[in-house]
């Protein structure tokens, strides 16, 4: 069953990014690892090679799911977004009504997510809870310390 990953220009061609990496960086150098160890005499005995196996199965798991993501893909057309509503690439400014605290995210795709760039997973609580909403909505999101209620302040791109 393939499950169909909504994504951005930007956030497709850092996948495809990582994944040539991976096969032309990171492929090569485990299999030299594993020629080195091999090289090193009895394989039922040696740690290095075993090491190397295991990384080496690691790294095809990480390229095998990372081909999986990029042949599902569905990369978005920012100009088709609707702005009266919440939605996957919508940047979104947030009022806590409880601190009075402005925080602003823009709810991408799990690959694209990354807290330091202010990229909110749609799989997280608030983004979860923001979806569907319109400017003005009061929004209560549960979350680990109990429950949150934000205020859509203003939806943009």
């Amino acid at each position: 069953m393939s499950n169909t990953n909504f994504i951005t220009e930007e956030g497709l061609q850092k996948l495809r990014q990582e994944l040539e990496h991976m096969k032309s960086v990171e492929r090569p150098e485990i299999s030299r690892q594993i020629a080195e160890a091999r090289d090193k005499g009895d394989l039922s005995e040696n740690a290095e090679y075993d090491a190397a196996k295991e990384a080496q199965g690691l790294l095809e798991m990480k390229i095998s799911k990372l081909e999986n993501m990029i042949a599902n893909a569905r990369v978005i057309d920012e100009s088709k977004i609707d702005l009266s509503k919440v939605q996957i690439l919508s940047k979104v400014k947030l009022k806590n009504l409880q601190t009075g605290a402005s925080m602003e995210y823009t709810l991408v795709a799990e690959a694209e997510a990354n807290l330091r760039e202010n990229k909110l997973s749609i799989g997280t609580p608030i983004a979860k809870a923001l979806m569907g909403h319109k400017l003005g909505d009061i929004v209560e999101v549960n979350i680990p310390a109990g429950k949150m209620k934000l205020e859509i302040i203003s939806i943009s791109i």
